[in-house]
């Protein structure tokens, strides 16, 4: 049993639910292997091959789920009848759309033809729902449910990757009372029953942009010389309860989606930009971490509780960096506030300091931002920007959750952690063949790899393809990441390289059982900072909360330091004695491991399905904006190479497209496979990662802005 990925072709892969004895990575599924399954569908795979190499290839024996109840698509009215292409080109499926009252399960009439109405339609988005899935013998058949528009008409773009990702964005009406009756004071009351921080300098630092403010901070100087770091996240649980519409909502959607010019909140904004989110000099509830912390960067005591805040002030990464370096404009409209932005700087970096001596891999890759002007139209990319007050906030959020996943972790009560899995060896083994070609390495050594002929059945040896897989299990940490970054660091082949370390490394993602971060170097970490916008956060919140208002306090350690994980060994005697999965605690479980660990499934599938749909979108937005630049040259620069021809990165834009091979007329080009290069015939000219040339820009596809690009010089 396992999730579907099709691909375009018509082939897909099955990625296994559970782990498959002697099979390495998913099962392929050939095109007449298909069935009835779409893209996306929880199916039963039967009929499996597997090759020596460990992989394996079999055929869909039946759907459990299916994935696609609507599909997103352009309409188009034919002599023959109605249907919709998808823009899902891993649905390789038209949509027969029969007359209304064909829309049954019974066979569509193809000798209808098209009515006014239908051609009226011709091009338009529309929103189907399937009512016959394909079969071997019949295509699809669906109704429209919603006519989008046309497809170049402004804000259609979003709508159709809402569709097309199935993002909840519609909040209900049960949803929407309970958001409304929630009162916008804080009882006095519990104001009573918490710890006061009104009176410290305490600020939101974030985007221009930002109207959901999670998280406060501010950094005391204690009279030892130790700072005391003070983060202050919206305590959205005490709003929003288990078992509500809100709580059925938050989990439902998981996670805020941010695109380029529009929001689709986790919560209703009464609750994401009113009483939960911290604006200034404005009472509100926050979950409070404390953290003593000396001039080495070692947290001696943590402390966590209920409190009440009024931020001082709402302050940018802008304004920060700007008082930092002595801007008089910026400095005389927040000069109170100077010192505590300077001791907060001192703090970081010695956190970060203290982050890298443990083996944290820092890639600091640049993100593509779009500018629009008054009318929404866009009027740039550029690169993100980073500056120190990013850095201030990145090191105080990463502190407080994983002080936050050790103390619950010590308590031993059932959490959600955030956990990142070493990378799998043969992502490892292509990374480093491909940095060998730059002269780096990780510094591994030679890989244990095993060299298999693979082939159809009856292929003779002579042309079966070679292909080599890890043989064990490789002995690498984040420091060989780490190293690696400081060797690359300011070189041209900086950017590239450190893509490339990125895509080596696995998701990280949420699970009930801890394994510790890979990348931040840490044995335990969570989500605990931004429950406004992720439903993993409010859960730790819940778990938190109910461990502070438990009667039995015995299990809570008196400093971090002294508090051994629990899900790690510990010398006893000696000997290394291995702990329960989960140790015994005093506390009973806030909530059961059962339902943890299947709110973790959801929410790491709620993150992918945000992200991926935050990507297309944003390469939409790319292609339309490029549109006006047809015909027009740039600076490139190669990020990958392929069969088919290499990717380039247009050094301006922040926008990526493919030269496919043939566009390449000089000479014939041979694709050497192992180096990941072309190399010509004649003059021997070569194309590979990490080189820079010119290039015109051809062609944009639609939909989705796929950019074709000629080489020039």
């Amino acid at each position: 049993t396992g999730r579907l990925v099709c691909h375009r072709d018509g082939y897909g892969f099955v990625i296994p639910e559970q782990p498959l004895p002697q099979v390495r990575g998913d099962i392929f599924i050939g095109t007449r292997g298909m069935g009835s399954a779409m893209h996306g569908d929880r199916v039963v795979v039967g009929t499996l091959r597997v090759d020596p190499s460990g992989r394996a290839e079999g055929r869909i024996q039946r759907v459990m789920e299916r994935a696609q109840a609507t599909v997103v698509g352009e309409f188009h009215a034919g002599p023959f009848g109605n249907y919709v292409i998808p823009f899902d080109n891993r649905i390789p499926h038209r949509i027969l759309i029969p007359p209304e009252k064909e829309t049954g399960p019974g066979k569509p009439r193809g000798a209808k033809r098209a009515a006014p109405e239908s051609r009226e339609l011709e091009g338009s988005v529309v929103n189907v729902e399937i009512i016959r899935f394909p079969s071997a013998t019949q295509s699809a058949t669906g109704r429209i449910v919603e006519v989008l528009g046309k497809g170049d008409e402004f804000g259609v773009d979003v709508e159709i990757i809402i569709r097309k990702h199935h993002l909840p964005h519609q909040f209900p009406p049960d949803v929407l009372w309970e958001a409304s009756v929630i009162p916008e004071i804080i009882p006095l009351e519990e104001i009573g029953k918490r710890r006061d921080f009104r009176d410290l300098p305490i600020v939101t630092i974030d985007g221009e942009t930002a109207k959901d403010f999670d998280d406060a901070v501010t950094v005391l100087l204690l009279p030892n010389g130790h700072f005391q770091l003070q983060v202050h996240i919206a305590d959205v649980s005490f709003y929003v309860q288990p078992e509500t519409a809100l709580d059925r909502e938050a989990r439902l959607r998981g996670t805020s989606v941010y695109f380029p010019d529009r929001a689709i909140p986790m919560l209703p904004p009464e609750l994401s930009n009113g009483i939960c989110s911290l604006n200034p000099k404005e009472d509100r509830l926050v979950l409070s971490v404390l953290l003593e912390i000396d001039r080495h960067g070692a947290i001696l005591h943590s402390e966590f509780c209920e409190g009440v805040i009024r931020s001082a002030e709402r302050m940018t990464y802008t304004a920060v960096n700007a008082v930092l370096e002595n801007d008089p404009a910026m400095l005389e409209r927040y000069g109170p506030l100077a010192p505590h932005f300077e001791r907060m700087r001192d703090l970081a970096l010695i956190l970060n300091q203290k982050r890298r001596r443990l083996g944290a891999i820092d890639f600091d890759l640049p993100e593509p931002v779009i500018e629009f002007d008054e009318l929404g139209s866009m009027v740039a990319i550029r690169r993100s920007e980073r500056n120190i007050a990013h850095r201030l906030i990145e090191e105080f959020m990463l502190a407080a959750n994983e002080a936050v996943a050790r103390h619950l972790e010590q308590l031993g009560v059932a959490s959600v952690y955030r956990i990142h899995e070493k990378p799998d060896p043969l992502k490892v083994m292509e990374f480093e063949e491909i940095a060998a070609t730059f002269g780096y390495s990780l510094g591994l050594g030679p890989l244990p790899v095993k060299r298999f002929a693979i082939g159809r059945r009856g292929t003779p040896p002579a042309r079966q393809q070679t292909v080599e897989w890890p043989t064990a299990e490789l002995d690498i940490s984040p420091r060989h990441y780490q190293k690696l970054t400081d060797q690359i660091a300011g070189k041209p082949e900086e950017r590239i390289l450190s893509y490339l370390m990125l895509r080596s490394l696995k998701q990280a993602c949420y699970r009930e059982e801890n394994v510790g971060h890979f990348a931040l170097a840490m044995p335990s970490y969570t989500h605990f900072t931004s429950p406004i916008r992720r439903y993993p956060d409010l859960i730790v919140h819940r778990i938190l909360r109910a461990v502070l208002t438990s009667v039995s306090q015995e299990a809570r350690p008196e400093t971090v330091q002294d508090a051994a994980p629990a899900r790690r060994h510990r010398q006893a005697g000696g000997k290394k004695t291995i702990l329960p999965r989960r140790r015994q605690s005093s506390l009973p479980d806030p909530i059961s491991e059962i339902e943890i660990d299947a709110i973790t499934l959801e929410s790491s599938e709620a993150e992918r399905r945000a992200a991926e749909a935050e990507r297309e979108l944003l390469e939409w937005k790319k292609g339309r904006f490029m549109r006006e630049r047809l015909g027009e040259e740039f600076d490139a620069l190669i990020t990958s190479v392929g069969k088919t021809g290499f990717f380039v990165e247009l050094i301006e834009f922040f926008v990526e497209g493919i030269v496919p091979i043939e566009t390449l007329a000089d000479q014939r080009y041979v694709y050497q496979e192992q180096q990941r290069q072309w190399v010509g015939e004649r003059t021997r000219r070569r194309f590979r990662i990490g080189d820079r040339l010119r290039v015109r820009l051809d062609r944009i596809g639609e939909p989705g802005g796929k950019m074709s690009f000629s080489v020039t010089g």
